[in-house]
């Protein structure tokens, strides 16, 4: 590690694409904390690497998400980049059948998760010094188009465009840029079902194709590399058949 390494915070990093994503930062340079519910995941991400700093953290909890923040302050001092990533699928079915427990569970990972780490980020960001940082959030091809049966999911995907939309515009005063990526279809554990059959919105089941992770990877370091003058807003990246572009 060294001091004028950048510091990133990735969430989710325990798998799929927070994994992808957080082994990239390390391999570019980046001072990397890997926060998620469970520590083995965490460490097997790490590896060998020095500048790894796995952190247990509940993203829907304030206090852990605080504490992640605060250790990471006081290891390294700043945070110029947060690869906001954890997330759950959520209930499956029609509307009635979603309780409002299964409702209020996926929105507090998805969405105030994202808004409680997002939160702690701005306000490191906007009093280091030098001031300033990036928050890539990550949507979802959901964020544009539902799948059948992904209320709970789908609702908070969409939300995570307009917190994009309001850090971007409350970020500008103090060197804060805010983007978001879209992903269709990465291959992970958390796809790997599709390859068998998702439910299509004619109500068929149709395998659908995937792409290798590593290229998600690839369009976040492209975004986190920007001078904090220039911005992606949006970045989709999908496997090239997959059908979200007819859904409907």
């Amino acid at each position: 590690m060294t001091n004028n390494a950048r510091t990133a915070v990735v969430t989710g990093a325990g798998s799929g694409v927070g994994r992808a994503v957080a082994t990239a930062l390390l391999g570019a340079g980046y001072q990397v904390a890997l926060a998620g519910r469970r520590e083995q995941p965490l460490r097997d991400t790490a590896g060998a690497h020095d500048s790894a700093f796995p952190v247990v953290t509940d993203v829907a909890d304030e206090d852990s998400v605080a504490a992640l923040f605060d250790a990471v302050r006081d290891r390294w001092g700043r945070v110029d980049l947060l690869f906001n990533n954890a997330g759950t699928f959520g209930p499956a079915g029609p509307p009635d059948e979603v309780s409002v427990a299964q409702w209020r569970a996926c929105v507090d990972v998805n969405l105030t998760g994202s808004f409680l780490c997002a939160r702690a980020a701005f306000g490191l960001m906007r009093r280091q010094d030098p001031a300033g940082g990036r928050i890539i959030n990550n949507g979802s091809i959901s964020a544009h188009m539902p799948r059948p049966g992904s209320a709970a999911y789908t609702s908070t995907k969409h939300a995570i465009t307009g917190l994009t939309r309001s850090l971007s515009l409350d970020g500008r005063p103090f060197g804060i840029a805010c983007g978001q990526i879209d992903i269709g279809n990465a291959a992970t554990e958390m796809t790997a079902g599709m390859s068998n059959g998702a439910k299509q919105a004619d109500g068929t089941m149709r395998p659908e194709p995937t792409f290798d992770v590593r290229y998600v990877a690839d369009a976040v370091l492209y975004m986190a590399g920007l001078p904090l003058d220039a911005n992606v807003q949006f970045l989709t990246v999908a496997a090239t058949t997959m059908p979200w572009i007819g859904r409907g």
